[in-house]
């Protein structure tokens, strides 16, 4: 298991109001509980919300502690803010920032972590970021201005609320599955997530009944290039975890290639098993390997 947004697999979503909720996604297996004061949470319970989520995080010790982080409400509207100068005593390990219009919006967190982590007593920029970066019709347009800035170790994207943002009846196409417009919102988040040099992390998958569907999303994404899924509900952490985990088969084939590149240094490209291996399947196998913990 990991606590940094950099090698997490799995983010669960709890809501910030329910202490039963947050209980049960803190005893599970996911990588990252997020507990959400957004839009799980009704205008009018915003506020016990937040003393509540303080509290249940305070209540946890280190380093348990930082793998509990938390959804703010996003910066175009009133409450920011004051959601962190509410949780940030209790010490989570990152921030989840919604809606986001472009890079702009981190330098902002980054400015209100570092005051209220020196308020705190808390290590200056240790309080990691993860960025919603498509739902937002601007935010579509920014997913490459997220590079070199401060704490951000993770991108991720949304469909229901770029939905709401172009006015669209659905997001989804007749047969099943995200119509053009949300399946690029996927790609620019990946993209704006490797220009970026973090994680990037697929949005949930709303049916948490669906395991089969599920499975298969996460190897696609994963092939695809993303490292890690938010989830809604704690059945549907195994499946991610699972998904997200090199086989011992992969591992045995990176290290294969890594081990016959060693062997030929300055050579660029390696004839193996009636392949030609050049230096990108090098990184990719040196990437695998990171992933699994073995180099």
């Amino acid at each position: 298991m990991t606590h940094s947004g950099r090698h997490a697999r799995s983010w669960l979503f709890a809501p910030g109001d329910s202490e039963r909720k947050m209980t049960k996604a803190a005893a599970g297996p996911a990588d990252i509980v997020l507990v959400d004061l957004e839009d799980a949470v009704a205008e009018s319970a915003k506020p016990g919300a937040r003393l509540r989520t303080a509290e249940f995080i305070a209540g946890h010790a280190e380093p348990e502690r930082a793998r509990l982080w938390v959804r703010v409400n996003p910066l175009d509207g009133p409450h920011t803010l004051t959601d962190l100068a509410a949780v940030m005593p209790a010490r989570p390990g990152g921030i989840m920032v919604p809606k986001t219009r472009g890079g702009g919006d981190v330098v902002i967190i980054d400015h209100y972590l570092s005051a209220l982590e020196a308020a705190n007593g808390i290590a200056p920029g240790s309080t990691e970021i993860i960025v919603l970066c498509t739902e937002t019709a601007e935010g579509m347009f920014t997913t490459g201005t997220y590079g070199g800035l401060p704490r951000l170790t993770a991108m991720t994207w949304g469909a229901e609320d770029l939905a709401d943002a172009v006015g669209a009846a659905s997001n989804v196409r007749p047969g099943g599955g995200y119509d053009f417009t949300y399946e690029l919102a996927r790609s620019l988040c990946l993209l704006g997530a490797a220009a970026a040099g973090v994680s990037a992390v697929d949005t949930i998958h709303g049916d948490f009944r669906d395991r089969d569907g599920l499975r298969d999303r996460v190897a696609k994404v994963r092939r695809d290039g993303y490292r890690g899924m938010l989830a809604i509900h704690p059945d549907q952490v195994e499946i991610i975890n699972a998904g997200f985990t090199p086989t011992a088969a992969e591992l045995a084939q990176a290290q294969e290639i890594v081990d016959l590149f060693a062997a030929n240094p300055g050579v660029g490209a390696i004839g193996h098993n009636g392949a030609m291996l050049d230096r990108p399947y090098l990184a990719r196998a040196q990437a695998l390997l990171a992933a699994g913990g073995r180099v």
